[in-house]
């Protein structure tokens, strides 16, 4: 049953089974368990924690500085994704960093472009595909094929986006439908979206924060305790309620928005120069760090940071320590007692490595 976590209705329907949290699995547990192959990621969750009092700080800094950058992005692909769609518009974010994102664009498809859009979150598992139940019940509630257009914050290496196109052509293919399979983000770091806002590595700041800047949604789950007609499963932190910034974000975004006016141009942005340069760059990661799988290796903010809040760290590299969009890594560094190296040759402004579980 879908439900629309800490939102207001209408902003979202949540496509996920809400679980109970049986038994969290400690971060180094949960590593040395998906390196080892005994489990996959989507089967364990470990537990969040509030953010500390100096991080929200940090958090409120990068709202002052990039909300309005942010606000402009989502305007500007709202107004990309209104341009290649007619009719009615069914935006699906991937739970959950897209959440924030289609929440904001869904809204200003409706407010300032004047079309009919309404908006669900959706599960996508890295080598499990998308949650086709969810996919189906979207369907069965009579939004056409050609209407769906997936939505995420941004690309690290493009393996989502990659994930996206084998999984609804494969969905299709089963079902006999026409879903584009493109990704479309506010920021494409791996030249791997079908539409992009912007190809910069900037602080997206809805990146800093879990559960909290995303309607109370754990990250999905995808265990025995889901069947084949099951929509992919979330814990729902209600206890965080009197933190969430869920609705207060995303209503400053959209007020930014329509504060500026007209939609804002978007230049062309230069996949293949993005890909080359993230092929590169992991390339040459993997010989300098004697990094064996690249799934180790996090380039870009928003990647960086979730590695910072939920996984077991090595390394953060930075092209410029203090700078204002890296002030966050900086200070979950410091809590997590993680290494910070510079690189001023690096083509984003963070990268961070996971430790490998042979190393632990």
């Amino acid at each position: 049953m879908s439900f629309p976590g800490s939102y207001r209705a209408g902003e979202v329907d949540f496509l996920l089974t809400r679980l109970q949290a049986q038994e969290f699995t400690s971060v180094h547990d949960k590593e040395r368990l998906i390196q080892s192959g005994q489990r996959h990621y989507s089967q364990m969750l470990s537990p969040e924690s509030l953010p500390s009092p100096r991080y929200m700080a940090v958090f409120e800094d990068a709202c002052r500085a990039n909300n309005a950058r942010m606000a402009a992005d989502c305007l500007r692909l709202a107004g990309l994704i209104a341009a290649r769609r007619s009719g009615a518009i069914a935006v699906v974010s991937l739970a959950r960093a897209g959440t924030p994102v289609g929440v904001v664009v869904a809204r200003l498809l409706r407010e300032v472009l004047e079309r009919e859009a309404v908006h669900y979150s959706v599960s996508i598992v890295r080598d499990r595909g998308i949650d086709g139940a969810a996919l189906r019940h979207i369907l069965a509630q009579g939004h056409a094929p050609e209407s769906i257009v997936f939505v995420d914050g941004w690309t690290g290496k493009g393996v989502i986006a990659r994930e996206l196109a084998l999984s609804v052509s494969a969905f299709n293919a089963a079902q006999g439908t026409g879903i584009d399979n493109g990704l479309y983000v506010l920021s494409d770091l791996a030249g791997a979206a079908a539409v992009a806002a912007s190809g910069d590595d900037y602080l997206i700041p809805s990146s800093i924060l879990n559960a909290t800047v995303s309607g109370l949604v754990s990250r999905t789950v995808l265990d025995e305790r889901i069947g084949p007609n099951d929509f992919h499963g979330c814990v729902y932190y209600g206890e965080f309620a009197p933190h969430d910034q869920s609705q207060r974000f995303a209503d400053a975004l959209v007020a930014l928005a329509q504060a500026g006016g007209e939609v804002p141009h978007a230049a062309p942005l230069d996949a293949k120069a993005a890909a080359e340069r993230s092929r590169a760059y992991l390339e040459g990661a993997m010989a300098r760090y004697s990094i064996a799988d690249v799934n180790l290796i996090k380039p870009g903010i928003g990647e960086a940071t979730r590695v910072l809040l939920r996984r077991v760290p090595r390394l953060l590299v930075l092209r410029r320590p203090g700078a204002p969009d890296v002030r966050h890594l900086e200070v979950l560094a410091e809590e997590k007692q993680v290494p910070v190296a510079v690189d001023p040759l690096l083509p984003y402004h963070a990268v961070s490595l996971i430790r490998s579980a042979s190393d632990a």
